[in-house]
């Protein structure tokens, strides 16, 4: 089989990328072959994008999802028929005048039709550029299209070379497809940046948190409580994130679902752009009787890692893969999976809680359901990290990336957003260290192989140290996968919106947004003051 990957649809015109990382505005594309014997199973996943060059084919051939991500799944959803007759019935008729017109121009005696018909093709014009629903039209519409219909039926009845008047039906069928995909390519930008920014709403919570924190004073949560944030024999959950809305949501939807929150410590790594924000939110808000402490990437002192290691936050990263069979000759053939990974700063847990034995490690785009008490008394077998693996690609459809690197090419990827991290097998595998060396071979100093080399990183990296989950405790694709259906969700310990439409965002899928909303923060006075509605 051969395969694309992207980062989650990336701005490069993509984190929800064909190597796919998750799309147009924020996409990479890299490309494997793998063997037609390998069968993956066909299941969901998201985004930046890997993309296979001899997958490539012909330029308008190619899936949509390939060239513009997760776009197309949104705009399939969100396509309407066209229902203005009189609009379609003027463009049909424009397309045949304008076919006809040339060979009647050359016509020895034909002047007055010639005048005519080109006299038709510009009223036509002007019409369609005043109006694009019926409504839009004049009242004189309907003569007009009697006038044109007569004139091109005197035109078919000349006797003219219909060689050409067939080459310029195909050169006008031309000129029309590449209008068609120039409007593709824009809509498909502005999609990916509605996805890909921070809306304005959120933006002002942030800013006006920030400000708060600095007239304010309020109780110090993390002294409060020192004693607990660096012991093992409590719960201790990790989130990297730089959105307050969505951290808020999953460790709310985390607590209110536990049975004993007082031994839950949620640690929420973010930036330093956003750590007073994250402050004073959590020091504005409670959460029964769970902890939350906040911690600055950028301030943390790492030293074992600290020449080699990432400068920057680094949360889960998605990708799009594009898997095709070599067998196949057309490109229409690739299917789509999403998946999300560790991003890098995953890679740090063990020198950021040097204290601590076992983590639960969340994605900020997750909502938790049940209890995960049960997943603390999971018994690994010696695996290092518990996550629900994901089928749909195996590492062998991932040969390209992999670099001559030794893997099981049968083994299935593993999907971040849920995971339960044994720190002391982690420690005593060094995985750390592996992943270190593994960076300095697959990035080569840009912003977009460091995020690219994410997905193989961490497939090589838990390659044989991956504890599958039963499928039951999260049900993933939230964020590009308008299919999934109300029992799975229903039946599922956790939900992972991995996608570009994530539910903060008016472009997030509606019927999934109220399992997200039940958790939103209610009654909060900046949430109300920016407008904050997702």
């Amino acid at each position: 089989m051969q395969s694309t990957s992207h980062p989650k649809d990336a701005l490069p015109y993509s984190k929800p990328k064909n190597i796919t990382h998750g799309g147009p505005p924020k996409e990479q594309v890299v490309a494997p072959k793998v063997p037609s014997s390998l069968n993956a199973r066909n299941d969901g996943g998201d985004q930046k994008e890997i993309r296979s060059k001899s997958a490539a084919g012909d330029e308008m051939e190619r899936p949509c999802q390939l060239e513009f991500g997760s776009y197309c799944i949104w705009s399939m959803e969100h396509k309407e028929t066209m229902k203005d007759s009189i609009v379609k019935r003027l463009k049909d008729q424009l397309f045949v005048a304008r076919a006809y017109y040339p060979s009647i121009a050359k016509l020895q005696g034909q002047e007055k039709l010639s005048r005519e018909l080109k006299q038709n093709i510009q009223e036509h014009e002007r019409m369609l550029s005043e109006a694009i629903l019926d409504a839009d039209l004049p009242s004189f519409v309907g003569k007009k299209i009697q006038k044109m219909d007569h004139t091109i039926a005197i035109a078919k009845s000349c006797a003219v070379d219909c060689n050409n008047v067939d080459k310029k039906l195909r050169q006008i069928l031309d000129l029309t497809e590449d209008e068609a995909h120039f409007h593709m390519k824009q809509s498909s930008f502005l999609y990916h940046l509605g996805v890909q920014t921070m809306p304005r709403s959120l933006h002002c919570l942030s800013m006006r948190l920030t400000v708060e924190y600095f007239k304010t004073s309020l109780q110090d949560i993390e002294q409060l409580h020192a004693q607990k944030l660096n012991n093992p024999s409590f719960r201790h959950y990790v989130l990297f994130s730089r959105n307050v809305l969505a951290a808020s949501v999953t460790i709310n939807s985390a607590v209110m679902n536990a049975e004993k929150s007082g031994q839950m410590i949620f640690h929420l790594v973010t930036d330093g752009q956003n750590f007073y924000a994250m402050k004073h939110w959590f020091a504005r808000n409670s959460y029964k009787e769970a902890t939350v402490r906040v911690l600055n990437f950028d301030n943390l002192k790492l030293i074992n890692v600290y020449n080699l290691g990432p400068r920057q936050l680094s949360p889960s990263e998605e990708f799009r893969v594009s898997i095709r069979d070599i067998a196949q000759s057309s490109p229409m053939q690739m299917r789509t999976e999403y998946i999300s990974v560790f991003g890098h700063s995953h890679f740090l847990v063990p020198e950021i809680f040097k204290s601590l034995k076992k983590v639960i490690v969340l994605d900020d785009d997750v909502v938790v359901q049940q209890d995960l008490s049960s997943l603390w008394n999971l018994d690994l077998e010696g695996k290092v990290n518990g996550a629900v693996q994901f089928c749909g690609i195996r590492l062998g459809q991932l040969k390209t990336y992999m670099r001559g690197y030794n893997y099981n090419g049968n083994s299935c990827a593993w999907m971040s957003g849920l995971n339960i991290i044994d720190l002391e097998r982690w420690r005593d595998r060094n995985i750390t260290g592996n992943y270190l060396g593994l960076l300095q071979k697959f990035q080569n100093g840009s912003e977009a192989s460091w995020r690219a080399s994410a997905l193989p990183i961490s497939l090589l990296a838990f390659q044989e140290l991956i504890y599958a989950l039963d499928d039951t405790w999260v049900q993933s694709r939230l964020g590009h996968d308008y299919g999934v259906s109300a029992d799975a969700i229903k039946n599922a310990a956790a939900l992972h919106y991995n996608g570009n439409m994530k539910p903060w965002l008016e472009l997030g899928i509606p019927k999934y947004k109220s399992y997200w909303k039940k958790f939103l923060t209610k009654e909060e006075r900046f949430m109300d003051e920016c407008n904050v509605n997702p």
